[in-house]
Protein backbone atom coordinates (compact mmCIF):
# COMPACT_ATOMS: atom_id res chain seq x y z
CA UNK A 1 0.00 0.00 0.00
CA UNK A 2 1.24 3.50 -0.79
CA UNK A 3 2.69 5.14 2.33
CA UNK A 4 0.72 8.39 1.99
CA UNK A 5 -2.52 6.42 1.53
CA UNK A 6 -1.75 4.22 4.56
CA UNK A 7 -1.05 7.17 6.86
CA UNK A 8 -4.06 9.11 5.54
CA UNK A 9 -6.31 6.12 6.31
CA UNK A 10 -4.91 5.94 9.84
CA UNK A 11 -5.57 9.64 10.34
CA UNK A 12 -9.15 9.20 9.14
CA UNK A 13 -10.11 6.41 11.54
CA UNK A 14 -7.90 7.25 14.53
CA UNK A 15 -9.11 9.34 17.43
CA UNK A 16 -7.82 12.92 17.41
CA UNK A 17 -6.57 14.75 20.46
CA UNK A 18 -9.24 17.36 19.85
CA UNK A 19 -12.60 15.65 19.49
CA UNK A 20 -13.97 18.55 17.46
CA UNK A 21 -11.81 17.43 14.50
CA UNK A 22 -13.52 14.02 14.50
CA UNK A 23 -16.91 15.70 14.68
CA UNK A 24 -16.14 18.05 11.77
CA UNK A 25 -14.81 15.14 9.69
CA UNK A 26 -18.00 13.12 10.20
CA UNK A 27 -20.15 16.18 9.55
CA UNK A 28 -18.25 16.60 6.27
CA UNK A 29 -18.94 12.99 5.32
CA UNK A 30 -22.60 13.31 6.31
CA UNK A 31 -23.04 16.51 4.30
CA UNK A 32 -21.49 14.95 1.19
CA UNK A 33 -23.60 11.80 1.66
CA UNK A 34 -26.89 13.69 1.91
CA UNK A 35 -26.06 16.00 -1.02
CA UNK A 36 -25.02 13.08 -3.24
CA UNK A 37 -28.12 11.12 -2.27
CA UNK A 38 -30.33 14.13 -3.08
CA UNK A 39 -28.70 14.51 -6.50
CA UNK A 40 -29.29 10.84 -7.36
CA UNK A 41 -32.92 10.85 -6.19
CA UNK A 42 -33.90 14.16 -7.81
CA UNK A 43 -32.26 13.31 -11.14
CA UNK A 44 -33.98 9.91 -11.13
CA UNK A 45 -37.34 11.56 -10.51
CA UNK A 46 -36.73 13.94 -13.43
CA UNK A 47 -35.85 10.92 -15.58
CA UNK A 48 -39.08 9.27 -14.48
CA UNK A 49 -41.18 12.28 -15.46
CA UNK A 50 -39.35 12.55 -18.79
CA UNK A 51 -39.97 8.88 -19.57
CA UNK A 52 -43.61 9.28 -18.57
CA UNK A 53 -44.13 12.26 -20.88
CA UNK A 54 -42.39 10.46 -23.75
CA UNK A 55 -44.53 7.35 -23.22
CA UNK A 56 -47.74 9.43 -23.14
CA UNK A 57 -46.85 11.29 -26.32
CA UNK A 58 -45.66 8.06 -27.96
CA UNK A 59 -49.10 6.54 -27.50
CA UNK A 60 -50.45 9.15 -29.93
CA UNK A 61 -47.41 10.27 -31.93
CA UNK A 62 -45.74 8.17 -34.65
CA UNK A 63 -42.07 7.26 -34.69
CA UNK A 64 -41.60 9.50 -37.75
CA UNK A 65 -43.85 12.17 -39.25
CA UNK A 66 -43.46 13.51 -42.81
CA UNK A 67 -45.06 16.87 -43.63
CA UNK A 68 -44.75 19.40 -46.43
CA UNK A 69 -42.55 22.48 -46.08
CA UNK A 70 -44.41 24.40 -48.81
CA UNK A 71 -48.03 24.04 -47.79
CA UNK A 72 -50.53 22.76 -45.28
CA UNK A 73 -51.26 19.60 -47.26
CA UNK A 74 -50.07 17.75 -50.36
CA UNK A 75 -51.41 15.33 -52.96
CA UNK A 76 -50.76 11.75 -51.91
CA UNK A 77 -50.81 10.65 -55.58
CA UNK A 78 -47.61 12.63 -56.26
CA UNK A 79 -45.93 11.36 -53.10
CA UNK A 80 -43.47 8.42 -53.37
CA UNK A 81 -45.41 6.27 -50.90
CA UNK A 82 -44.39 2.97 -52.48
CA UNK A 83 -40.69 3.82 -52.26
CA UNK A 84 -41.08 4.72 -48.58
CA UNK A 85 -42.74 1.40 -47.81
CA UNK A 86 -39.75 -0.39 -49.33
CA UNK A 87 -37.19 1.34 -47.10
CA UNK A 88 -35.64 -1.15 -44.71
CA UNK A 89 -36.83 -0.49 -41.17
CA UNK A 90 -40.20 1.03 -42.09
CA UNK A 91 -43.00 -0.97 -40.50
CA UNK A 92 -46.39 0.76 -40.83
CA UNK A 93 -47.37 3.77 -42.96
CA UNK A 94 -50.50 5.80 -42.23
CA UNK A 95 -52.04 8.72 -44.13
CA UNK A 96 -53.24 11.63 -42.00
CA UNK A 97 -55.32 14.71 -42.81
CA UNK A 98 -55.92 17.42 -40.22
CA UNK A 99 -58.37 20.31 -40.37
CA UNK A 100 -59.77 22.76 -37.82
CA UNK A 101 -63.50 22.58 -37.27
CA UNK A 102 -66.35 23.81 -35.11
CA UNK A 103 -68.08 21.00 -33.26
CA UNK A 104 -71.64 21.27 -32.03
CA UNK A 105 -73.51 18.93 -29.74
CA UNK A 106 -76.99 19.95 -28.64
CA UNK A 107 -76.51 23.55 -27.43
CA UNK A 108 -72.75 23.40 -26.84
CA UNK A 109 -69.91 24.27 -29.22
CA UNK A 110 -66.19 23.59 -29.30
CA UNK A 111 -63.34 24.35 -31.73
CA UNK A 112 -61.14 21.31 -32.32
CA UNK A 113 -58.85 19.69 -34.87
CA UNK A 114 -60.23 16.88 -36.98
CA UNK A 115 -57.60 14.20 -37.50
CA UNK A 116 -58.52 11.92 -40.33
CA UNK A 117 -56.58 8.68 -40.09
CA UNK A 118 -56.33 5.50 -42.10
CA UNK A 119 -56.96 2.02 -40.72
CA UNK A 120 -53.26 1.58 -39.94
CA UNK A 121 -53.26 4.37 -37.33
CA UNK A 122 -54.34 2.16 -34.41
CA UNK A 123 -51.65 -0.43 -35.23
CA UNK A 124 -49.00 2.28 -35.47
CA UNK A 125 -49.86 3.96 -32.15
CA UNK A 126 -51.41 2.67 -28.95
CA UNK A 127 -54.29 5.14 -28.86
CA UNK A 128 -56.78 2.26 -28.90
CA UNK A 129 -55.49 1.31 -25.43
CA UNK A 130 -56.21 4.84 -24.19
CA UNK A 131 -59.98 4.60 -24.64
CA UNK A 132 -61.71 5.57 -21.38
CA UNK A 133 -65.28 5.43 -22.63
CA UNK A 134 -66.87 3.53 -25.49
CA UNK A 135 -64.81 1.64 -28.07
CA UNK A 136 -62.20 2.35 -30.72
CA UNK A 137 -64.43 2.27 -33.79
CA UNK A 138 -63.92 4.62 -36.73
CA UNK A 139 -65.70 2.67 -39.46
CA UNK A 140 -68.42 0.07 -39.40
CA UNK A 141 -69.72 -0.85 -42.79
CA UNK A 142 -70.47 2.42 -44.57
CA UNK A 143 -70.96 4.33 -41.32
CA UNK A 144 -68.31 6.69 -39.94
CA UNK A 145 -67.65 7.25 -36.25
CA UNK A 146 -65.67 9.76 -34.20
CA UNK A 147 -63.38 9.26 -31.22
CA UNK A 148 -63.04 12.40 -29.13
CA UNK A 149 -60.39 13.64 -26.74
CA UNK A 150 -61.55 13.50 -23.14
CA UNK A 151 -61.65 17.28 -22.61
CA UNK A 152 -63.56 17.82 -25.86
CA UNK A 153 -66.17 15.26 -24.81
CA UNK A 154 -66.33 16.84 -21.36
CA UNK A 155 -66.85 20.38 -22.67
CA UNK A 156 -69.50 19.26 -25.13
CA UNK A 157 -71.19 17.02 -22.58
CA UNK A 158 -71.24 14.08 -25.00
CA UNK A 159 -72.59 10.79 -23.76
CA UNK A 160 -71.11 8.03 -25.89
CA UNK A 161 -73.55 5.48 -24.52
CA UNK A 162 -76.45 7.58 -25.86
CA UNK A 163 -77.49 5.85 -29.10
CA UNK A 164 -79.06 9.10 -30.36
CA UNK A 165 -75.96 11.24 -29.78
CA UNK A 166 -74.93 13.00 -32.98
CA UNK A 167 -72.04 15.39 -33.41
CA UNK A 168 -72.31 18.22 -35.95
CA UNK A 169 -69.11 19.28 -37.73
CA UNK A 170 -68.67 22.70 -39.34
CA UNK A 171 -65.61 23.33 -41.52
CA UNK A 172 -65.13 26.73 -43.23
CA UNK A 173 -65.24 26.60 -47.02
CA UNK A 174 -62.38 28.07 -48.98
CA UNK A 175 -62.77 30.46 -51.88
CA UNK A 176 -65.29 33.18 -52.72
CA UNK A 177 -68.52 32.65 -50.80
CA UNK A 178 -71.95 34.24 -50.69
CA UNK A 179 -72.68 36.22 -47.55
CA UNK A 180 -76.49 35.97 -47.75
CA UNK A 181 -76.64 32.78 -45.71
CA UNK A 182 -73.91 32.28 -43.04
CA UNK A 183 -74.31 28.51 -43.20
CA UNK A 184 -73.17 28.56 -46.83
CA UNK A 185 -69.69 29.47 -45.53
CA UNK A 186 -69.39 26.02 -43.92
CA UNK A 187 -69.23 22.45 -45.03
CA UNK A 188 -71.44 20.55 -42.61
CA UNK A 189 -71.33 16.88 -41.73
CA UNK A 190 -72.60 14.66 -38.95
CA UNK A 191 -71.05 11.75 -37.12
CA UNK A 192 -71.82 9.46 -34.22
CA UNK A 193 -69.26 9.41 -31.37
CA UNK A 194 -68.06 5.89 -30.59
CA UNK A 195 -65.43 6.50 -27.95
CA UNK A 196 -63.39 8.90 -25.82
CA UNK A 197 -59.61 8.72 -25.44
CA UNK A 198 -57.41 10.23 -22.75
CA UNK A 199 -53.69 10.53 -23.46
CA UNK A 200 -52.43 13.92 -22.37
CA UNK A 201 -54.06 17.33 -21.98
CA UNK A 202 -52.60 18.69 -25.24
CA UNK A 203 -54.21 15.85 -27.20
CA UNK A 204 -57.36 15.47 -25.10
CA UNK A 205 -58.32 19.10 -25.67
CA UNK A 206 -57.42 19.25 -29.37
CA UNK A 207 -58.14 16.15 -31.43
CA UNK A 208 -61.14 14.30 -32.78
CA UNK A 209 -60.26 11.14 -34.68
CA UNK A 210 -62.23 10.40 -37.83
CA UNK A 211 -61.79 8.16 -40.87
CA UNK A 212 -59.63 10.01 -43.38
CA UNK A 213 -62.23 9.52 -46.11
CA UNK A 214 -64.78 11.53 -44.13
CA UNK A 215 -62.39 14.44 -43.51
CA UNK A 216 -61.54 14.48 -47.23
CA UNK A 217 -65.24 14.63 -48.07
CA UNK A 218 -65.83 17.50 -45.64
CA UNK A 219 -63.03 19.68 -47.01
CA UNK A 220 -63.62 18.42 -50.59
CA UNK A 221 -60.01 17.33 -51.15
CA UNK A 222 -60.19 13.65 -52.11
CA UNK A 223 -56.45 13.00 -52.48
CA UNK A 224 -54.97 15.34 -49.89
CA UNK A 225 -52.97 14.47 -46.78
CA UNK A 226 -51.39 16.82 -44.24
CA UNK A 227 -48.81 14.23 -43.16
CA UNK A 228 -47.58 10.69 -43.59
CA UNK A 229 -46.93 8.97 -40.27
CA UNK A 230 -44.70 5.95 -39.89
CA UNK A 231 -43.70 3.43 -37.31
CA UNK A 232 -40.39 1.62 -37.60
CA UNK A 233 -39.49 -1.97 -36.83
CA UNK A 234 -38.24 -2.69 -33.29
CA UNK A 235 -34.71 -3.59 -34.41
CA UNK A 236 -34.38 -0.64 -36.83
CA UNK A 237 -32.28 2.43 -36.07
CA UNK A 238 -34.52 5.50 -35.99
CA UNK A 239 -31.86 8.01 -37.05
CA UNK A 240 -30.80 5.89 -40.05
CA UNK A 241 -34.38 5.49 -41.28
CA UNK A 242 -35.02 9.19 -40.79
CA UNK A 243 -31.92 10.12 -42.80
CA UNK A 244 -32.91 7.78 -45.65
CA UNK A 245 -36.37 9.32 -45.79
CA UNK A 246 -35.01 12.87 -45.84
CA UNK A 247 -32.56 11.97 -48.63
CA UNK A 248 -35.37 10.41 -50.66
CA UNK A 249 -37.86 13.26 -50.22
CA UNK A 250 -35.53 16.26 -50.39
CA UNK A 251 -36.17 19.78 -49.12
CA UNK A 252 -39.88 19.85 -50.05
CA UNK A 253 -40.69 17.64 -47.08
CA UNK A 254 -39.81 17.74 -43.40
CA UNK A 255 -39.03 14.47 -41.64
CA UNK A 256 -39.25 14.56 -37.84
CA UNK A 257 -39.00 11.87 -35.19
CA UNK A 258 -41.24 11.75 -32.14
CA UNK A 259 -38.83 13.77 -29.98
CA UNK A 260 -38.49 16.50 -32.60
CA UNK A 261 -42.28 16.85 -32.82
CA UNK A 262 -42.21 18.27 -29.28
CA UNK A 263 -38.68 19.60 -29.32
CA UNK A 264 -39.45 22.66 -27.17
CA UNK A 265 -41.09 20.59 -24.42
CA UNK A 266 -38.19 18.14 -24.18
CA UNK A 267 -35.64 20.97 -24.17
CA UNK A 268 -37.48 22.65 -21.29
CA UNK A 269 -37.44 19.37 -19.35
CA UNK A 270 -33.69 18.98 -19.99
CA UNK A 271 -32.98 22.57 -18.93
CA UNK A 272 -35.00 22.08 -15.73
CA UNK A 273 -33.00 18.96 -14.95
CA UNK A 274 -29.69 20.76 -15.56
CA UNK A 275 -30.82 23.73 -13.43
CA UNK A 276 -31.71 21.46 -10.50
CA UNK A 277 -28.39 19.64 -10.93
CA UNK A 278 -26.49 22.94 -10.71
CA UNK A 279 -28.47 24.09 -7.65
CA UNK A 280 -27.85 20.82 -5.79
CA UNK A 281 -24.20 20.88 -6.89
CA UNK A 282 -23.88 24.30 -5.30
CA UNK A 283 -25.33 22.90 -2.07
CA UNK A 284 -22.83 20.05 -2.38
CA UNK A 285 -20.04 22.62 -2.75
CA UNK A 286 -21.10 24.26 0.51
CA UNK A 287 -21.16 20.88 2.23
CA UNK A 288 -17.66 20.06 1.00
CA UNK A 289 -16.32 23.30 2.48
CA UNK A 290 -16.37 21.38 5.76
CA UNK A 291 -13.59 19.23 4.30
CA UNK A 292 -11.40 22.33 4.03
CA UNK A 293 -12.03 23.16 7.69
CA UNK A 294 -11.45 19.59 8.81
CA UNK A 295 -8.15 19.27 6.91
CA UNK A 296 -6.92 22.66 8.09
CA UNK A 297 -7.49 21.70 11.73
CA UNK A 298 -5.90 18.27 11.16
CA UNK A 299 -2.78 19.87 9.65
CA UNK A 300 -2.47 22.16 12.66
CA UNK A 301 -2.86 19.21 15.05
CA UNK A 302 -0.35 17.04 13.19
CA UNK A 303 2.48 19.58 13.10
CA UNK A 304 4.62 17.34 15.27
CA UNK A 305 3.90 14.32 13.07
CA UNK A 306 5.01 16.36 10.08
CA UNK A 307 8.27 17.19 11.83
CA UNK A 308 8.91 13.55 12.72
CA UNK A 309 8.27 12.44 9.16
CA UNK A 310 10.66 15.11 7.89
CA UNK A 311 13.36 13.95 10.29
CA UNK A 312 12.91 10.43 8.96
CA UNK A 313 13.55 11.65 5.41
CA UNK A 314 9.98 12.17 4.16
CA UNK A 315 9.76 14.55 1.23
CA UNK A 316 7.51 17.60 1.12
CA UNK A 317 5.52 15.89 -1.62
CA UNK A 318 4.84 12.84 0.57
CA UNK A 319 3.60 14.94 3.47
CA UNK A 320 1.28 16.96 1.25
CA UNK A 321 -0.01 13.74 -0.36
CA UNK A 322 -0.94 12.38 3.08
CA UNK A 323 -3.35 15.22 3.80
CA UNK A 324 -4.54 15.35 0.19
CA UNK A 325 -5.46 11.65 0.40
CA UNK A 326 -7.19 12.33 3.73
CA UNK A 327 -9.46 14.88 2.01
CA UNK A 328 -10.16 12.50 -0.88
CA UNK A 329 -11.07 9.70 1.55
CA UNK A 330 -13.67 11.94 3.20
CA UNK A 331 -15.10 12.93 -0.19
CA UNK A 332 -15.13 9.40 -1.66
CA UNK A 333 -16.62 7.87 1.47
CA UNK A 334 -19.45 10.42 1.43
CA UNK A 335 -19.97 10.09 -2.34
CA UNK A 336 -20.17 6.29 -2.32
CA UNK A 337 -22.44 6.23 0.75
CA UNK A 338 -24.70 8.86 -0.84
CA UNK A 339 -24.96 6.98 -4.14
CA UNK A 340 -25.80 3.74 -2.36
CA UNK A 341 -28.46 5.44 -0.23
CA UNK A 342 -29.85 7.21 -3.30
CA UNK A 343 -30.04 3.91 -5.18
CA UNK A 344 -31.82 2.22 -2.25
CA UNK A 345 -34.38 5.04 -1.98
CA UNK A 346 -35.01 4.96 -5.74
CA UNK A 347 -35.50 1.19 -5.79
CA UNK A 348 -37.90 1.37 -2.82
CA UNK A 349 -39.91 4.08 -4.58
CA UNK A 350 -39.98 2.04 -7.79
CA UNK A 351 -41.17 -1.09 -6.02
CA UNK A 352 -43.60 0.37 -3.49
CA UNK A 353 -44.58 3.86 -4.72
CA UNK A 354 -44.09 5.05 -1.15
CA UNK A 355 -44.07 8.79 -1.92
CA UNK A 356 -47.36 9.92 -3.48
CA UNK A 357 -48.02 12.90 -5.73
CA UNK A 358 -50.14 15.57 -4.10
CA UNK A 359 -53.45 15.52 -5.94
CA UNK A 360 -52.27 12.40 -7.77
CA UNK A 361 -55.82 11.38 -8.67
CA UNK A 362 -55.84 14.24 -11.20
CA UNK A 363 -52.74 13.02 -13.03
CA UNK A 364 -51.82 10.03 -15.17
CA UNK A 365 -49.89 8.63 -12.21
CA UNK A 366 -50.37 8.85 -8.46
CA UNK A 367 -46.75 8.40 -7.28
CA UNK A 368 -43.43 10.02 -8.12
CA UNK A 369 -41.94 8.11 -11.09
CA UNK A 370 -38.35 6.90 -10.89
CA UNK A 371 -36.02 6.02 -13.74
CA UNK A 372 -32.41 5.10 -12.95
CA UNK A 373 -29.79 6.22 -15.45
CA UNK A 374 -26.18 5.07 -15.29
CA UNK A 375 -24.93 8.38 -16.72
CA UNK A 376 -26.53 10.24 -13.80
CA UNK A 377 -24.46 8.17 -11.36
CA UNK A 378 -21.32 8.83 -13.41
CA UNK A 379 -22.05 12.58 -13.60
CA UNK A 380 -22.81 12.87 -9.89
CA UNK A 381 -19.70 10.92 -8.90
CA UNK A 382 -17.52 12.99 -11.25
CA UNK A 383 -18.97 16.24 -9.86
CA UNK A 384 -18.46 15.20 -6.23
CA UNK A 385 -14.96 13.93 -6.97
CA UNK A 386 -13.85 17.12 -8.75
CA UNK A 387 -15.21 19.36 -6.01
CA UNK A 388 -13.60 17.05 -3.44
CA UNK A 389 -10.22 17.28 -5.20
CA UNK A 390 -10.36 21.07 -4.96
CA UNK A 391 -11.45 20.92 -1.31
CA UNK A 392 -8.53 18.61 -0.49
CA UNK A 393 -5.96 20.55 -2.52
CA UNK A 394 -6.84 23.99 -1.16
CA UNK A 395 -5.73 23.53 2.50
CA UNK A 396 -2.84 21.19 1.57
CA UNK A 397 -1.19 23.82 -0.60
CA UNK A 398 -1.34 26.11 2.43
CA UNK A 399 0.86 23.83 4.55
CA UNK A 400 3.41 26.42 5.57
CA UNK A 401 7.08 26.17 4.82
CA UNK A 402 7.61 26.48 8.55
CA UNK A 403 5.85 23.13 9.05
CA UNK A 404 8.06 21.54 6.40
CA UNK A 405 11.41 23.08 7.33
CA UNK A 406 11.51 23.85 11.08
CA UNK A 407 10.78 20.25 12.07
CA UNK A 408 13.77 20.04 14.50
CA UNK A 409 12.36 22.70 16.80
CA UNK A 410 8.99 20.93 16.78
CA UNK A 411 10.63 17.63 17.76
CA UNK A 412 12.52 19.26 20.62
CA UNK A 413 9.27 20.61 21.97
Amino acid sequence: MNLSVFIAKRYLISKKSHNIINIISWISILGITISTMALIVVLSVFNGFEDLVISLYSSFDPDIKISSTVGKSFDVNTFPLDKIKKIEGVNIVSEVLEENALLKYEDKQYIATLKGVSKEFASMTSVDTMIVEGDYILEKGNANYAILGYLIAYNLGIRVQDANAQLSIYVPKRGKLSSTDPLNAFSIDYVMPSGVFSVQQDFDSKYVLLPIRQVRNIIEKPNQVSAIELSIKPNAELAAVQNQLQSLLGSKYEVKNKLQLHDFLYKIMKYEKYAVFLILSFILLLAIFNVIGSLTMLIIEKKKDIAILKSMGASNRLIKNIFFCEGLFITLFGAIAGMILGLIICVIQQQTGLVKLQGGDSFAISVFPISLNLMDFVSVFATVFLIGVFAAWFPVRKISKKHLSDYRSLIVR
